[in-house]
C-alpha cells in the first residue's frame, strides 16, 4: 500500500488535471456544436448522453477495478478523455461529435470512482473522509480553472481547446503511468464469481439509502446550475462575466472546506456530523438565494450554499467505503452512478420548475435537502438494527 502522505497529493494533481481537461470544452461546446449545425435540442443531448454513458459505465468501471487493481482502470479512464477530445476536435459532422462523446462517456466513466476507490484504499477509516476531500477538492478546483483556460485559447480557433484538453489528458495518462503506485493488493482483489453477490446485499441494505441521498443532492444541484443564470440575470441584472467570477468564488470556497475542513471535521466528529452539516447549510443558501438582489448577495449566497454542497459528497464516500463490503470499487462505482442520474434528470427538471416560477428550483432544493437529512436519519437508525 503506498504511503497516504505521498499517495494522496499525487492523486490531487490526477484528479485535477482530469477535470481541467474536462472543464476547457465547458464554454466551446456549445458554439462548437452549432457551428457543425446542432439543434437546442441537439446539444441537450450532446451533453446528457455523455452523463448517461457515466450513469451506465461507472458501476462496472467500479467492479474491475476490485478485480484487476485501480492503477490500469484509472489509466483506460484518462486515456479515454484524450481520446475523446481529439475526436471532437477533428469532428466535422454532428454524428462524429456524438460519437465522441459517447466514447468518452464509457471510458471516463472509470475515473471517478476508482480514484475514488484509490482514496479509499490508502486512508484509514479515521482519515477516510480527508482524503475523500482532498478528491472533491481538486475536482472544485479542476472545473474552476479548466473553463478560464478554454475561454481564453477559444479566441484562437473553437477546436484549440479539445486539442489542449486532449493534450492535457495525455501529459495527465503518463503521470499515472509512471508516478502513481498500486494502491489494490493481488490478495485483497475480487474474482468475478464473488463480486456480484455482496453487490446485491449491499444494494439491500442501508448503503442503498445513501445513494438515494446522493441523488437528492446532485438532483437539487444540477437543478441550481441550469437556472441560475438566467435567475441571476433576472433577479440582479447578472451578465455571464459576472456569473463567471460567482461560480469561481464559489468554487474556490468549496474546494477550502473540502480539501481542509472536512478531514479536521470528520476526525474530530464523524462522517454523519459533516453529512448533516452539510446538508443544513446548502438548504440555508438555497433559501437565502431567493434573496438575492445584487452581485454581492448572489456571491455570497450562492458560495455558503457551494460550502454546503462540498461538505456532503466527500462525507457519503467516506461512509459508503466504510460501511460497504462489497469493494471500494464497486460502492464508488455505484455512487457516482446515482450522482450521475441526478445530474441528468436535475437540468430539465430546473429548467421546468423555473418556468412555473423563478423562485421553484431553489424552493424545491430546500425540500429536497430536508428529504436528505431524513434520509440520512433513517439510514442511521437501519444501520444500529444491523449492529445490534
Amino acid at each position: 500500500m503506498p504511503e497516504t502522505k505521498k499517495a494522496l497529493p499525487i492523486l490531487f494533481i490526477v484528479m485535477f488535471l482530469v477535470m481541467v481537461g474536462f472543464g476547457i470544452i465547458i464554454p466551446v461546446l456549445p458554439f462548437y456544436a452549432e457551428n457543425i449545425g446542432a439543434s437546442p435540442t441537439q446539444l441537450g443531448l450532446l451533453m446528457a448522453v455523455y452523463s448517461l454513458m457515466q450513469l451506465l459505465f461507472a458501476p462496472m468501471w467500479g467492479r474491475v477495478s476490485d478485480r484487476i487493481g485501480r492503477k490500469p482502470v484509472i489509466m483506460i479512464g484518462i486515456f479515454g478523455l484524450a481520446l475523446s477530445f481529439f475526436l471532437m476536435g477533428i469532428s466535422s459532422s454532428l454524428w462524429m461529435l456524438f460519437a465522441a462523446r459517447i466514447i468518452g462517456g464509457i471510458l471516463s466513466a472509470a475515473n471517478m470512482p476508482t480514484v475514488m476507490a484509490y482514496a479509499a484504499d490508502i486512508t484509514t477509516p479515521e482519515e477516510r473522509g480527508k482524503g475523500m476531500g482532498v478528491i472533491g477538492a481538486a475536482t472544485g478546483l479542476g472545473f474552476i480553472f479548466g473553463p478560464a483556460i478554454g475561454g481564453v485559447f477559444s479566441k484562437e480557433s473553437l477546436s484549440m481547446p479539445f486539442y489542449i484538453a486532449g493534450a492535457s489528458s495525455l501529459f495527465t495518462f503518463f503521470l499515472v503511468l509512471f508516478v502513481l503506485k498500486e494502491s489494490l493488493a493481488p490478495e485483497n482483489r475480487h474474482g468475478t464469481h464473488s463480486e456480484r453477490e455482496p453487490l446485491r446485499r449491499a444494494m439491500r441494505g442501508p448503503v442503498s439509502i445513501l445513494l438515494v441521498l446522493q441523488l437528492f443532492i446532485s438532483l437539487s444541484l444540477s437543478g441550481l446550475e441550469a437556472t441560475f443564470a438566467y435567475y441571476g440575470a433576472k433577479k440582479a441584472g447578472l451578465e455571464s462575466v459576472n456569473l463567471g467570477y460567482i461560480f469561481m468564488i464559489m468554487g474556490f470556497a468549496s474546494a477550502i472546506v473540502q480539501g481542509g475542513l472536512v478531514g479536521r471535521l470528520t476526525k474530530k466528529f464523524s462522517e454523519g456530523f459533516v453529512i448533516q452539516l452539510g446538508i443544513a447549510i446548502s438548504a440555508i443558501g438555497f433559501g437565502l438565494i431567493l434573496l438575492t438582489n445584487n452581485f454581492a448577495t448572489a456571491a455570497i449566497f450562492l458560495t455558503i450554499f457551494g460550502i454546503g454542497n462540498g461538505m456532503i459528497r466527500p462525507g457519503v464516500s467516506a461512509l459508503l467505503t466504510k460501511t460497504s463490503k462489497s469493494g471500494h470499487g464497486s460502492a464508488t462505482g455505484l455512487l457516482s452512478s446515482f450522482d450521475s442520474l441526478g445530474r441528468i434528470a436535475g437540468p430539465p427538471l430546473g429548467g421546468w420548475l423555473f418556468s412555473l416560477a423563478i423562485g421553484l428550483p431553489y424552493i424545491s432544493g430546500i425540500l429536497l435537502s430536508v428529504i436528505a437529512f431524513m434520509l440520512y436519519r433513517f439510514y442511521t437508525s437501519q444501520a444500529r438494527k444491523i449492529a445490534h
